[in-house]
């Protein structure tokens, strides 16, 4: 049995704020955000936005272009870490969105890594027998435990959903999941920490011991996935990467030994949207016509946790 992505969906709110916006209200400018993260703007939710309403959209998108009904889906996982309720989860409100009423659905917490611990735990669940056709789903919106007076913060990171149809298959003439990595290391796990307490909810960060763990540890996550899939780095079309820094991202390049041009970003665009950054690009990517069937792609990140993980699949 295979595993094809046979659609794909995004949504982002429609509030935009550029780096000179945050200019008029915190001491920072366009070209310090730029030259240091490689954002222009990011996407805000307003109040009526949330994980589940844009969630909604971009599986409904990927569910269009999968030409698949939403009573045909067997499983949803959300990966978020920003849905704000302690239950129902934000899967079981996407579930009754849509009506998805067949579906078994769960959320998972792996925070930028949300999209990437879901896809692999829907790999697994499928394989069993649970379901033919799955939604999985990455988003968050953490600009709501932001503070926007801290520049070290709040510059990097925008709202964003995307969404994925995972289609079990016989047909070895299409796509599959290949291999993969999946890691944690809760001993660091302070150097990124976001509560719930209504009087500390802000996203605290150590920059550089984050940018240290993410250079150190994606690549060697990458090699992993790639050892376990049987695929040689000469194979690979793109690396889907989480749009953290676009520092990080040609670090990971310089490390792997492979050309910039196979990191395709929307960072500028989008900011760090943690789970949803990989979805969404992958969105994108299909949408503009850049990813073909049968090209080798990679998509890796890290998060909270902390965590990290590489899957490789064959579009």
């Amino acid at each position: 049995m295979q595993l094809w992505i046979s659609g794909t969906g995004s949504a982002l709110p429609k509030k935009v704020v550029t780096n000179d916006d945050l200019a008029k209200v915190i001491e920072t400018s366009d070209e310090w955000i730029y030259s240091r993260t490689g954002i222009r703007q990011r996407h805000v939710a307003d109040e009526a936005e949330s994980v589940e309403s844009l969630g909604r959209a971009a599986a409904e998108r990927a569910l269009e272009m999968a030409g698949v009904s939403a009573e045909e889906i067997g499983l949803i996982i959300v990966g978020t870490c920003t849905d704000g309720n302690v239950t129902p989860s934000a899967a079981c409100q996407i579930q009754a969105a849509i009506g998805a009423m067949n579906a078994v659905a769960f959320d998972i917490n792996a925070a930028c890594s949300g999209f990437l611990y879901s896809l692999r735990t829907a790999e697994g669940l499928m394989r069993t027998g649970l379901a033919t056709k799955a939604l999985v789903i990455g988003g968050d919106l953490v600009t709501r435990y932001i503070d926007w007076q801290d520049r070290t913060t709040c510059v990097l990171f925008g709202d964003a959903v995307g969404a994925v149809v995972l289609e079990a298959t016989e047909d070895s003439a299409k796509g599959d999941i290949l291999g993969s990595a999946l890691g944690a290391d809760g001993v660091k796990g302070h150097n990124l920490t976001g509560r719930t307490d209504p009087d500390n909810h802000f996203l605290h960060m150590n920059g550089q011991e984050v940018f240290r763990f993410a250079v150190r540890t994606v690549p060697l996550c990458i090699e992993e996935a790639l050892q376990n899939a049987g695929v040689d780095k000469k194979d690979v079309s793109a690396y889907v990467l989480h749009q953290a820094n676009s520092r990080i991202i040609e670090a990971v390049a310089k490390h792997l030994g492979e050309p910039l041009e196979k990191f395709p970003m929307n960072l500028s665009d989008t900011a760090n949207t943690s789970a949803g950054s990989i979805p969404t690009l992958f969105d994108r990517l299909n949408r503009e016509g850049k990813l073909k069937r049968g090209d080798i792609l990679v998509l890796s990140g890290f998060g909270g946790g902390l965590t990290w993980g590489a899957t490789v699949i064959r579009y």
